[in-house]
């Protein structure tokens, strides 16, 4: 029983990383979104480094989370559309595993390349070289979050035609407590506090949506697949 929710979890995992390699242009889009709107907001806002480095941590954490969202509305749609969510809600294996590979995939297509490039976009909008770390720290174990939370509202809109503006509707009051303790971590460590304290909560809410996100999409999705 364990090896085969291991191999559905393996399965589904290398299966979406394929089809992200075949459509790079398409994966690539929450990235490049995310370095783009970086570039223009000290068009947008204020040149002076004084003035960014005010606001660079929250910028960054809610252009992260716009970017996840951006990708995070089709995490099942393809799948409903050619059928296969289909056969993978009538197959014997246990649903939670391969739905936990599709979303491990999303985040290392969206949340780690957002993670990494982080650094860059901290050192365009002036963020303070002790808030580096803790951002990164803070933006891999959230962004992990927001591909979680996000799978739950892609589960809920899956059969609609056009479900992102509900999507957004249904997993942004969930997303705010992730915004709240990332932005606070990165905060944290620019004023020379303990951030390891935020980060500890962003890592525990990590720990509960891997055990209970994964739960409620399969449960979403074999009453979207009813109806």
């Amino acid at each position: 029983m364990r090896s085969s929710a291991s191999n559905g979890f393996c399965a589904y995992l290398r299966r979406d990383l394929r089809l992200s390699h075949r459509r790079l242009g398409e994966a690539a889009s929450p990235l490049i979104f995310f370095i783009m709107v970086s570039t223009l907001v000290p068009l947008g806002i204020t040149p002076d480094p004084a003035s960014l480095a005010l606001v660079a941590s929250g910028i960054i954490w809610v252009l992260a989370l716009l970017a996840t969202m951006l990708s995070a509305n089709d995490l099942f749609a393809g799948d409903y559309q050619d059928g296969s969510l289909e056969q993978l809600l009538i197959s014997p294996q246990v649903l939670v595993m391969p739905v936990l590979g599709k979303v491990t995939a999303h985040w290392l297509v969206t949340g780690l390349p957002l993670t990494i490039v982080s650094p860059l976009l901290g050192l365009m909008l002036s963020l303070p070289e002790a808030g580096y770390l803790p951002m990164m720290a803070s933006l891999a174990l959230g962004t992990a979050c927001l591909s979680l939370l996000g799978a739950v509202g892609a589960a809920l809109t899956v059969s609609l035609q056009k479900g992102g503006m509900m999507l957004a509707l249904v997993v942004m009051p969930l997303y705010m407590p992730v915004i709240i303790f990332g932005g606070a971590t990165v905060q944290f460590g620019i004023d020379g506090l303990a951030w390891t304290g935020p980060l500890a909560i962003l890592g525990a809410m990590l720990a509960a949506a891997i055990a209970l996100c994964p739960l409620a999409i399969a449960g979403v999705l074999r009453l979207t697949s009813i109806n």
